[in-house]
């Protein structure tokens, strides 16, 4: 007698084909969202005895699905323009946490809240780290990314200030020249400082260092003194920045204005050099500015999330956590286009984007479906044909069941 087991496990492999099939079709234009598909292997087999030879005769008994495997191969990138849109070219997951689960996810269609938490579109939070005074850390404790919508940024009085420029070796001694930078008070308010030059002999110049008057009611102290240079043109002396530079009593009722000149930058090298060329400043910095209303936000491609504020100050604010896992196929599928981790696919490594293998972020961007529908028609088709061909099975062990009972009638 034949066995419907047979017919029936292919039947039941392939309706499970057909609803991979089918939902990776309905998830075409779903944000990220990775294509599975479905795998058989045959079952255990019956030996129903040997030839003449040794040999086994055997029978097999039907199919079953053996894994269902997910394809976590990027999908296109799409240019969106919002900021809030964000995707990973290359490996790696969001972060997401609610209500105390954490999970990952590579759909960056995120949101923010009405307190300027930004989160996905289930609400949960986006994870990173946050940055402290300006700096992220890139990496440390995991907290929720927020945005600071309606934020009015307090001023920040100047307490830094460089100057690039070149001081003409050939200019004759009592030539001045004078180099302008604007400098904040402890209210805000800008003040067009200038730091004035005059050469004082061969390889020397004598500074100042002052405001407009009437700015500052008291009297400046270590604002002057004098700048030397070697044969070279390199500044020698002083031999590092010049700090205590103070304008007490200022007209506005500022806190009195304390900044320190930066003569070297980070390598060592002084900002200021003495050539045979015209005098000319060709940048200057200070880090002060005046109160400002947030205005927008930006991601770059190590994730860093810097606000921008209406006085034109710019401030880092969090970086976002990127996570990898050593096995993908150890990942289960949570919905809401979320993975979790499991002890198959090992604990989530986390860190920053573009480091340890990490991608990279896009800002603006959403990763869309790797689902190929022409692909996925094809299979559909395949799909169809074996299971027409086992429920054939089935009618044909069903006929030939119906002729061996008619043989006892």
């Amino acid at each position: 007698m034949p066995s419907f087991s047979i017919a029936l496990s292919g039947l039941q492999a392939d309706s499970v084909a057909l609803n991979t099939i089918g939902n990776n079709l309905a998830n075409l234009n779903t944000t990220a969202y990775k294509k599975h598909s479905t795998a058989f292997e045959d079952l255990f087999y019956q030996q129903i005895g040997t030839s003449g030879s040794g040999d086994a005769k055997q029978v097999g008994v039907g199919t079953k699905v053996s894994s269902t495997s997910t394809n976590y191969l990027q999908g296109s990138l799409s240019s969106t323009g919002n900021s809030t849109d964000m995707a990973l070219s290359g490996n790696g997951f969001f972060v997401v946490s609610q209500d105390g689960v954490q999970s990952m996810t590579r759909a960056g269609n995120f949101q923010l809240d009405q307190s300027g938490n930004l989160t996905t579109v289930d609400g949960a939070q986006v994870m990173g780290y946050a940055a402290v005074n300006g700096v992220t850390q890139g990496g440390g404790v995991l907290s929720s990314l927020s945005i600071p919508i309606g934020v009015n940024e307090p001023a920040q009085a100047t307490s830094n200030f460089a100057i690039t420029a070149n001081l003409n070796a050939a200019s004759a001694i009592g030539t001045s020249f004078t180099t302008p930078i604007a400098m904040y008070d402890s209210l805000g308010k800008s003040h067009a400082a200038s730091v004035t030059y005059t050469k004082a002999s061969t390889n020397s110049w004598s500074y100042a260092v002052t405001l407009p008057a009437g700015d500052a009611t008291g009297t400046p102290a270590n604002n002057m003194g004098t700048l030397t240079f070697d044969g070279s043109g390199k500044l020698t002396s002083p031999a590092a920045s010049v700090a205590g530079i103070t304008f007490p009593g200022m007209a506005d009722g500022a806190s009195e204005l304390a900044v320190q000149w930066n003569l070297y930058d980070a390598a060592g090298n002084g900002t200021l050099t003495q050539s045979t060329a015209a005098s000319s400043a060709t940048a200057s910095k200070q880090d002060g500015f005046a109160s400002g209303v947030y205005q927008s936000f930006t991601v770059d491609t190590t994730g860093v999330i810097t606000a921008a504020f209406s006085n034109g100050h710019t401030e880092a604010i969090g970086q976002l956590a990127i996570a990898t896992v050593t096995n993908l196929q150890g990942l289960t599928s949570a919905g809401n286009n979320n993975f979790v981790a499991t002890a198959v696919s090992g604990a989530p490594s986390l860190g920053v984007a573009g480091a340890g293998g990490r991608g990279i972020v896009e800002d603006a961007t959403l990763e869309q479906s790797n689902v190929d529908i022409s692909t996925e028609f094809s299979e559909l088709i395949v799909a169809q044909r074996s299971f027409e061909a086992n429920s054939k099975t089935v009618t044909t062990f069903d006929t030939i069941t119906q002729d061996t009972i008619a043989m006892i009638r």
